[in-house]
């Protein structure tokens, strides 16, 4: 099973960027042809109405019977949680799919706030989903960051309640979590829990890594590999940009 995961799209009035998304349409239409794409959020720049319907429009041009798409806290500015839901209405949380793989969507936005939250709610929510799919591939998907990720600043907008949230990730047996926000592709491997960040695919934002990029995920025999793909560049394993870090600065 493969899955593409795209994040902060980033619509707006300049930051966007048309000619690299088309590529990224291209690439996964034409060479990829995924089981499911998985937007993690910041779709919009701003949240405003004029933003989610280019962004639907946008996201309408992949072919994948399977568009999952979250919410980031820029979706949730100026009420834009209420044009959220009537532009992409999500009919559930819980993905099952046939290669023994589930994946729930965790919401961390909230409204005119660039923090995330889960919620004691969400957490028992995700232990009571999770308890029932011992057998499968679990992954959860969610916007923002649960560990602070080099070269992207302060780290005040991570989840609130991540210490909470990654307890209840290892009480669930969580094998993968997906998160955007940063803008800044990386990943964390905390035993057998690995945390994929992927960067900005269309616009301008960059913190520490400056091309524009979305993850490709492979799952086979209950194992998960996941690879950055730079849009219009090359692939490889997101481990890769770990092993090989060196501040900007430095490089």
């Amino acid at each position: 099973m493969q899955i593409v995961q795209v994040s902060d799209i980033h619509i707006g009035e300049s930051y966007f960027k048309q000619d690299v998304f088309d590529i990224l349409v291209d690439e996964v239409n034409n060479k990829l042809k995924p089981d499911a794409i998985i937007i993690t959020g910041d779709l919009t720049d701003e949240g405003l109405l004029y933003q989610f319907e280019r962004a639907r429009a946008e996201i309408s041009r992949f072919n994948c019977s399977n568009i999952i798409v979250l919410a980031g806290n820029h979706d949730y500015r100026h009420t834009g949680y209420l044009l959220l839901k009537k532009l992409f209405p999500s009919p559930k949380a819980i993905y099952e799919f046939d290669d023994d793989v589930v994946l729930l969507t965790i919401s961390t936005a909230r409204p005119d706030r660039d923090e995330g939250e889960v919620g004691y709610r969400q957490n028992l929510w995700m232990e009571k989903v999770m308890s029932k799919y011992d057998n499968k591939t679990k992954i959860i998907a969610m916007h923002h960051h649960l560990i602070g990720i080099p070269d992207t600043g302060t780290d005040k907008n991570v989840v609130f309640d991540a210490g909470d949230t990654l307890r209840a990730c290892f009480q669930s047996k969580v094998n993968l979590v997906l998160c955007g926000h940063k803008h800044r592709p990386w990943v964390w491997k905390l035993g057998a829990l690995e945390i994929a960040y992927a960067g900005t695919a269309s616009s301008t934002r960059f913190r520490g890594f400056f091309e524009c990029s979305y993850n490709i995920i492979d799952i086979k025999n209950g194992k998960s590999n996941v690879d950055i793909k730079i849009v219009g560049g090359k692939r490889l394993p997101l481990s890769d940009l770990v092993e090989r870090y060196k501040p900007y600065f430095e490089s």
